[in-house]
């Protein structure tokens, strides 16, 4: 995950939407990872993944 210094990401946030496109990113705050960003359609997987891990009761193979 790369990171992105906070004061970077707020000064240039086309270039952190563009790589959280690519890939999610961890924005730091005072060296520390502190938000990540991320395209919607690998949030909505994270979620349906956990949806389904919910209703099986296993835990199952994320994929890429």
């Amino acid at each position: 995950m790369k990171p992105f210094i906070s004061s970077y990401a707020q000064n240039h946030f086309g270039v952190l939407i563009d790589a959280a496109r690519i890939a999610p990113v961890a924005v730091t705050k005072y060296d520390k990872p502190f938000v990540v960003v991320m395209a919607v359609e690998e949030y909505e997987r994270l979620k349906l993944l956990e949806r389904n891990v919910l209703a099986t009761g296993r835990k199952q193979k994320a994929s890429p």
